[in-house]
């Protein structure tokens, strides 16, 4: 799911700042700590604690004397309904959370750090997961996983949360901006197109569910069935996620009921 792997960014030149240093691979430090050979780390911007992108902050950490700064742990930023989700003993998809991630320093939304020749403003996006921020830099944004070069962003509860991720797209489009640089893929040139093909796809998708709920009420494996009909049996459960966490935005919306608890077994109607 990381395509070719994790982009780690550097900025600036001489006292210079690491933006996601990926995940715990001996290679992958090396790699970098080899690129910063002639340069000073100073910080360490984490977007996000999924285990292709904090891990190895830590090492990187105590081989630069750099600090972590992120918005939070693991469990930071979830809203109140993944937070009830939690509470009622949901888990996650195995996405690959980084449990033990604890930045040394936390950043506020709209949270200025300076360097020598740069400064990156945190803002905090939240959607593919609930501590992930992007980082602005004049007309460059960085967007980790939330705006990403190769695919549409995973959102899977109670990590992810799709009502987030809609209103956080809506905030990246109101920042003038030249180029996305996301976690994942190529630069994105032309960001305000991308952020329309992602709102328009999620858009699509929510059309197909409530589509699938027209006859009669149905849980998320069987609308998963209905709608993912070509897909690989072993990526289902991956669409699952995907559909639960449509529905869970359609509930908080009033356009499905649920008379269940909300839950992946409940069983939703079109109000």
């Amino acid at each position: 799911m990381t395509y070719r792997g994790t982009n780690t960014y550097i900025v600036g030149r001489g006292r210079v700042a690491v933006i996601d240093p990926g995940p715990l691979l001996p290679a992958h430090l090396e790699a970098l700590l080899a690129v910063v050979k002639t340069e000073v780390v100073t910080h360490i911007f984490v977007t996000h604690s999924h285990l292709d992108h904090s891990p190895l902050a830590g090492p990187l950490s105590k081989a630069t004397g750099a600090p972590v700064l992120a918005f939070g742990d693991s469990r930071a930023g979830r809203s109140a309904v993944m937070q009830a989700l939690v509470a009622d003993g949901l888990t996650g998809g195995g996405e690959g959370v980084d449990a033990g991630f604890a930045p040394d320093i936390l950043l506020q939304d709209q949270q200025r750090v300076e360097g020598d020749d740069w400064a990156l403003t945190a803002l905090w996006t939240p959607g593919h997961f609930g501590n992930h921020l992007s980082f602005v830099m004049g007309q460059t944004i960085f967007t980790g996983d939330h705006v990403m070069g190769w695919a549409s962003s995973l959102v899977s509860p109670p990590d992810g949360d799709l009502t987030d991720f809609m209103a956080s797209c809506q905030r990246l489009a109101g920042i003038p901006a030249r180029v996305f640089h996301p976690g994942h893929g190529a630069p994105i040139d032309d960001p305000a197109g991308r952020l329309d093909w992602l709102i328009a796809h999620r858009k699509t998708r929510e059309t197909q569910i409530l589509d699938a709920l027209n006859d009669d009420a149905a849980d998320v494996a069987s609308v998963t069935r209905r709608i993912y009909s070509d897909v690989a049996p072993a990526l289902l459960p991956a669409a699952e996620r995907n559909v639960f966490a449509h529905l869970i935005d359609l509930h908080g919306k009033r356009r499905v009921s649920t008379q269940d608890r909300l839950s992946p077994a409940a069983r939703f109607s079109r109000t």
